[in-house]
């Protein structure tokens, strides 16, 4: 009798960084099993340099070889090694391939008043119609052109976003994925290609770029450098992911066949929205701040950028850090809807003071000031998800697409709090899970591309059969958060 071959057990090593930690999970992955370990954790912590903000690129990337090197470890053998990261930063790199200086950080205050010098050759509403993004005045785009009589950019030979940057020194070639391309505000949603024309008007050489890589795609071998360094065993592939991280979390949305669904990335960020075949490029879809970014397998991410958890990390800060889960508890027993604020004002973008800024918010218009840790706490937590209410609710009348279900992923899910406002806001069903959502996506996408997993659809249907969901039912009606959107909508 012949003993049954057992199914393939592979290891991926996915480095997911964040705009506050970087870690290095390890995903195995079966035809029926997805399990995910954390084997490495380290802190991004943006420098503050006489010349601005910051990122500690070199600090990133020794996280990345130490937790590569954890991964072997915990493993025993790394199959593929995907990185995804925040989008529209950047590295340049001279003609042999050095980096000129840390890459400047989206926070920084050099794209202040940018945009108004862009829209003064390429209008607003037409660069809208070209590239889908919405306005945000970080993305790469008003960057450039902020660094237009830069040193730096005068002597870069090449531009690698963020991840691309570690996977070019990870293995020595240069690509740029498309995802976190989609969000440079220099990429056709239409064609899934640079729109050279936006590119020629503005004076920005596209032949920085390296040239476009898809998810799943090759991006290379680890250099025997890394190996040595990092103790693998060679040779380990790098795969392109969905390097977004918000492409590679909606990847890992667990929803189930069939499902008209919404979701939301939680995390620093909310980004709220619904996964398109087709990109909405109407002016109604610009007026309301919507963005078109790239997802798996040519999707349109289509979704609203809110300012997400950022609001209450920047108090805890402020308050010295203090217990989380009792903060939540007596924020769930402070009057609901008692004052709100708008969770995407540019206001609350930079760091700092923010208990104060939500306070002079507030004050500002005529509603009661919120004093106490758990009355600013459950003011961010309302604001939040009154912002998914309306986001959910006007993508589906500007896409025509309506849904039954909202989906949570990423850090948000561990708020229960949170997650259940959202679902009485929306007045839909929440399903919350799973927290590491990009880390799985990117994960799946290595998988896929070796093999062990089949398409999108079923590589949901294993997320949902192995990864720990909670599901939040809407409470009572949604007349008081309708009622509180008047009021901030009023303002």
């Amino acid at each position: 009798m012949t003993a049954p071959i057992s199914a393939p057990v592979k290891s991926y090593a996915a480095v997911d960084l964040g705009a506050s930690s970087g870690r290095v999970m390890v995903g195995r992955v079966g035809p029926d099993s997805l399990g995910l370990t954390e084997a490495h954790r380290f802190p991004n912590r943006p420098v503050r340099t006489p010349e601005g903000l910051r990122w500690d690129i070199l600090s990133l990337y020794a996280g990345v070889l130490d937790g590569l090197r954890t991964a072997g470890q915990v493993a025993g053998r790394v199959d593929s090694v995907g990185i995804d990261s925040w989008a529209v930063d950047y590295g340049l790199l001279d003609a042999d391939g050095a980096l000129l200086g840390n890459p400047v950080h989206y926070r920084d205050p050099r794209t202040e008043g940018v945009a108004e010098k862009v829209w003064a050759t390429v209008p607003a509403d037409e660069l809208y119609a070209r590239t889908g993004l919405q306005y945000a005045p970080f993305n790469t785009l008003y960057q450039l052109a902020a660094a237009r009589e830069s040193a730096q950019l005068a002597h870069a030979e090449r531009l690698l976003l963020i991840p691309d940057l570690l996977t070019y020194w990870l293995t020595g070639e240069a690509g740029t994925e498309l995802t976190n391309a989609s969000t440079t505000q220099l990429i056709d949603p239409r064609t899934r290609e640079w729109a050279h024309d936006v590119a020629s008007r503005l004076g920005i050489d596209l032949g920085l770029f390296a040239p476009l890589r898809r998810p799943g795609d090759p991006a290379g071998l680890l250099r025997p450098e890394v190996l040595e360094e990092t103790g693998l065993t060679g040779p380990v592939p790098v795969t392109t992911v969905g390097s977004h991280d918000t492409a590679s979390a909606v990847a890992a949305v667990p929803a189930t066949g069939g499902e008209r669904f919404a979701y939301i990335c939680t995390g620093t960020w909310s980004l709220a929205g619904l996964e398109l075949d087709a990109p909405v490029l109407t002016e109604a879809s610009r007026a309301a701040n919507f963005t078109n970014e790239l997802g798996l397998d040519g999707t349109v991410r289509y979704l609203r950028n809110i300012m997400g958890l950022w609001l209450l990390q920047e108090c805890l800060r402020a308050w010295g850090d203090p217990e989380l889960t009792e903060l939540l508890h007596a924020a769930a027993d402070v009057p609901p809807l008692r004052s709100i604020v708008d969770a995407g004002d540019a206001a609350f973008l930079a760091p700092g003071r923010m208990p104060a800024r939500i306070a002079d918010a507030c004050r500002d218009s005529g509603q009661p000031v919120p004093q106490s840790p758990a009355e600013i706490t459950r003011c961010i937590l309302d604001s939040l998800a009154l912002a998914h209410r309306r986001a959910i609710t006007e993508a589906q009348a500007l896409a025509d697409h309506p849904v039954d279900i909202v989906h949570i992923v990423g850090g948000g899910t561990r708020n229960a709090l949170l997650c259940q406002l959202t679902a009485d806001a929306c007045g839909l069903p929440v399903v919350a899970g799973p927290a590491e959502a990009a880390a799985l996506g990117n994960v799946l996408v290595q998988a896929r591309a070796g093999g062990l997993v089949g398409d999108r659809t079923a590589m949901r249907q294993l997320l949902a059969r192995t990864q720990p969901l909670e599901r939040y039912e809407p409470r009572g009606d949604t007349a008081a958060w309708r009622a509180a959107e008047a009021r901030l909508t009023a303002r």
